[in-house]
């Protein structure tokens, strides 16, 4: 694999017109992908009970029938090491469905932990978007050409090293799987908001991410599997060799990925990183990290993977109906905790409405100092005057937000970007998944989550909000001209900004620009 310019669908929104025009110089060199491409049958496995994970969960006590046990990953290390520990003692199947993984540390680590596994025997299946995949292809055909592995890319680009020449099929190319899910043996999963890069797991010196992934077992793994088996044999999910340049030797481009994977591993020697990690590595594996897992009720909720399709997409099961159901069951209060937070106006009125019900309606959203796409901040920022008028709270994630993990593995440097999307409603129902509140993620990408019906978590994060919220955030709130202000109440008197705090004249200048553009219903 080879490393590539981060290649962002946000902001080629703005380039569509571009795109076309290229595309009508082009068309006669236009590629095309073959969705017909045959494909082997394969679902998930049943015959897992026997297995590590089967015996040492069947040991466990169990919850009422119906429930499933969740044990929530907020610290970026151990959701490395939980993932990187399941891998190794996979001994079937291992099922991964990620928007991206890129060719970073972490990223190469991650892919040779499915290495491992395959050379083991283990049967392993890996659909990843192709959101960031150029220049990925010579190593996705060698993983793909391993005995053990099969490779799918869900709705892949016809044209592999010039994306605009897709630009003719802007409709199609345009929707995305943005859902994130790692399960072994049929027995355990986690699935939540990170992808697979350096950002995701407190490994980079510049910028990390605050996120929030899930552990589950019980009969929400068979749901994830069901799942992914859908996804896996729908029209979108495309073999590799339906689109790719298949290297003349795969089994030289195999060494050399494997290679670059034991150098990513030796970038970790005498590291800070490394220590913490072997830490949660440790606990993890003796059985000492005191986890305790939460038995409740759940809702797996997902989009159709007809979503992809534009001609399907309004007739597909969509995710956002369960969401708007467990939302508007709220009695006291509802938080929601989303980077990239877009309502249109009948979002407004929506929240609007709730608040005026006798619900306390919460939002905490990335500043624009943290937000790392800000044309995203530019559909948001007009909302913002409306939704303090009507009552609601808004919260925005401070550039320095402390971020769990990040001080562990030494990076306490790096600036912040909250990525977890989550929502919280009374003190009994907790939603996490891929979900935005944004109109990408209600109309235009897939998505997958998990509504857990548990006092005791809803509980441990309400407390984790009492905790962090106004040392991590700045509170919005309109002065006597009805003007925002920005408080921050870490200290000991509140300090009030009125403009976007640690932003530039040009960093404002910008979101105001991209707020004019016609773009909200992209984003």
């Amino acid at each position: 694999m080879l490393r590539h310019f981060w290649f962002d669908l946000r902001l080629t929104i703005q380039l569509r017109s571009v795109f076309l025009g290229f595309s009508l110089a082009a068309l006669s060199a236009c590629a095309t992908v073959d969705f017909d491409y045959p494909k082997t049958t394969s679902t998930y496995a049943t015959d897992t009970d026997e297995t590590y994970f089967g015996q040492r969960f069947a040991s466990i006590p169990q919850g009422e029938p119906g429930e499933s046990g969740f044990y929530l990953l907020a610290d970026s290390i151990e959701a490395l090491a939980v993932r990187l520990l399941m891998a190794e003692n996979a001994e079937k199947t291992i099922d991964a469905q990620y928007y991206l993984i890129t060719d970073d540390s972490i990223g190469l680590i991650f892919i040779g932990a499915l290495l491992n596994a395959a050379d083991r025997g283990v049967r392993v299946r890996l659909l990843l978007d192709d959101i960031q995949t150029q220049g990925y292809d010579s190593g996705l055909a060698a993983l793909d050409n391993h005995p053990n592995i099969e490779v799918r890319i869900f709705n892949p680009w016809a044209s592999r090293t010039a994306r605009f020449m897709d630009g003719f099929s802007f409709n199609r190319v345009n929707r995305r799987m943005h859902n994130k899910s790692f399960t072994v043996d049929n027995q355990a999963t986690i699935i939540g908001g990170r992808n697979i890069a350096n950002e995701y797991f407190a490994a980079r010196d510049d910028v990390n991410f605050g996120d929030l992934d899930v552990f589950g077992i019980g009969p929400v793994v068979q749901d994830v599997s069901t799942m992914f088996d859908t996804y896996w044999s729908h029209r979108s999910a495309v073999p590799v060799p339906a689109f790719a340049k298949i290297p003349d030797n795969t089994d030289e481009t195999l060494a050399r990925l494997r290679e670059n994977i034991e150098e990513a591993v030796r970038s970790f020697d005498n590291t800070q990183y490394k220590e913490a990690f072997a830490e949660n590595w440790e606990a993890l594996a003796d059985g000492s990290s005191g986890q305790k897992l939460a038995w409740a009720p759940y809702q797996l909720v997902y989009d159709s993977p007809d979503k992809s399709i534009k001609s399907k997409a309004a007739e597909a099961v969509s995710i956002t109906s369960p969401l708007r159901d467990a939302i508007l069951s709220a009695e006291r209060q509802v938080v929601i905790i989303s980077p990239y937070f877009v309502p249109l106006r009948t979002g407004v009125e929506g929240l609007t409405e709730l608040q005026n019900s006798g619900v306390q309606v919460s939002v905490i959203t990335n500043g624009l100092a943290a937000n790392n796409h800000a044309v995203v901040h530019s559909g948001y920022a007009p909302s913002r005057e409306p939704l303090l008028k009507n009552g609601i709270k808004l919260y925005e994630v401070k550039a320095n937000a402390k971020m769990s993990g990040v001080d562990r593995g030494g990076k306490n440097a790096s600036l912040a970007t909250l990525h977890t999307k989550a929502f919280l409603v009374d003190d009994n129902v907790f939603f996490l998944g891929s979900f935005n509140f944004d109109p990408r993620s209600a109309n235009i990408n897939t998505e997958l989550g998990v509504i857990i019906e548990s006092e005791e978590i809803a509980k441990s994060i309400q407390k984790q909000l009492d905790d962090r919220l106004l040392s991590n955030t700045y509170e919005l709130a309109l002065d006597d001209k009805g003007k925002i202000i920005w408080l921050d109440k870490a200290g000991d008197y509140p300090v009030s900004y009125k403009k976007e705090p640690d932003t530039s004249g040009w960093d404002r200048f910008k979101v105001g620009f991209m707020s004019l553009l016609p773009i909200k219903s992209q984003l």
